[in-house]
């Protein structure tokens, strides 16, 4: 019997309007590899031991971490919504879980569930909390070998798919039990079996039990495929969609919701000699070009080992928040605009009002190509000030009282 094609419940689309209009959201790679201070990947990087490395749990203790102060600082900054690391590809669950001993709670002197604490603070201060589940584990037995992860000394490369499915079920089930409201379920590690093609994550079946438990709980799928049946957003990896300068992201554009994530530095779990951190102009820009590109931008923090997030991160936080409180109604709600993404910027729509988001121009003047629209008015963003413009063959022109030099000077036109 051919199974159903996915129907989205009502809840869902809703869920959907609403994480397209949020447009920004923060992404913490959390886990016990912070206490290594070299990103998430060293298990597989460096081929740890995979009982080696689970002693690292009995010295974690984040005495620092303050959910309310994280989610507080988040909020400041304009984002909407978390996305949290419940479980990385190093195995290890930052939740209490039933199915496994090897969790935040059971394994290790702090014996805080994170997770707890963190989603409860998101439903008292209005941010919806997506969570980050990883396909692939370094650290089972039962989890079956792919590209990565074949020296951390398991012994069995074939391990044991039922076994490890239904542990994955499991803990998405506790998941979406136990932590209330849960906007999103973030999938990785899909391609960890690119090199075996008959390889079967039994997806269809994982998806339908989400939406099951939480009908408005949307899946996406970070596997840098086009979306498969029952995805409900479309994830690009420190890409914009359409294009592919990092090599991840060569997919189709989708119709359904856009996310590209992005690090803050270079690296998405905390790295101690990664002190290069984008600036708040770079990543303001970044956020501006997704919104343009009609998606939404991950940014991602790596928490520190003793539960605070690092100060450089906060500080951008800070910078993008007030940045955001002028202008957050340019980009919250908004559509990509009818101008397509150019060389000097971007352009966000809402209703009939079109934001013109300059990001590099050495001009005063500003051609933009709207054929068969009339421009009733044009407006300084910030300062309300008229801007000259005219009519002219396949489009307008808008005249700037000088080059712009902000970050984004934005121009806000009535359109018909």
């Amino acid at each position: 019997m051919k199974a159903q094609p996915y129907q989205p419940a009502e809840e869902n689309l809703k869920s959907r309007q609403e994480f397209r209009n949020s447009r920004f959201g923060i992404f913490l790679h959390w886990g016990v590899y912070s206490m290594l201070a070299t990103g998430e990947w060293t298990m597989t990087n460096n081929n740890l031991n995979y009982k080696e490395y689970a002693k690292l749990a009995g010295g974690f203790y984040p005495a620092k971490f303050d959910a309310a102060r994280w989610v507080s600082a988040i909020k400041a900054s304009g984002a909407k919504y978390i996305c949290f690391t419940t479980r990385h590809h190093d195995g290890f669950s930052m939740f209490h879980t039933k199915y496994s001993d090897y969790n935040i709670v059971d394994a290790t002197p702090f014996k805080r569930d994170v997770l707890k604490e963190l989603a409860d603070e998101c439903h008292k201060q209005g941010i919806r909390l997506h969570l980050y589940y990883s396909h692939i584990d370094w650290y089972r037995e039962d989890a079956p070998w792919g590209r990565t992860g074949r020296g951390t000394g398991r012994p069995n490369p074939k391990g044991d798919w039922n076994s490890y499915y239904q542990f994955m079920n499991n803990q998405l089930t506790e998941l979406l039990t136990n932590y209330g409201e849960i906007g999103a379920i973030w999938f990785d590690g899909w391609w960890d079996q690119d090199q075996n093609p008959d390889f079967d994550w039994q997806l269809p079946g994982q998806y339908a039990m989400i939406h099951r438990l939480q009908p408005a709980c949307l899946v996406g799928n970070n596997h840098h495929q086009v979306p498969f049946e029952g995805e409900d957003i479309q994830i690009f990896e420190r890409d914009l969609p359409g294009e592919n300068r990092a090599g991840l992201s060569g997919q189709d554009v989708s119709s359904l919701p856009l996310e590209t994530c992005e690090t803050m530095n270079g690296m998405w779990g905390y790295k101690i000699t990664d002190q290069n951190y984008k600036s708040a102009k770079t990543l303001i820009h970044y956020l501006v070009k997704a919104a343009g590109k009609d998606a939404n931008l991950l940014m991602n923090i790596g928490p520190q080992p003793d539960g605070e997030l690092p100060a450089v991160a906060l500080e951008r936080l800070a910078e993008v928040g007030e940045w955001m409180k002028v202008y957050g109604e340019t980009i919250y709600g908004t559509r990509g605009g009818c101008v397509a993404p150019h060389p000097w910027g971007v352009t966000t729509q809402k209703g009939n009002k079109l934001y013109v988001h300059i990001l590099e121009l050495q001009d005063k003047a500003l051609f933009l190509p709207l054929e068969g629209k009339k421009v009733k008015k044009a407006v300084g963003y910030a300062d309300r000030l008229p801007v000259k413009f005219r009519k002219c063959e396949g489009g307008v022109m808008l005249y700037l009282p000088e080059v712009p030099t902000d970050i984004d000077k934005v121009i806000e036109l009535d359109v018909e």
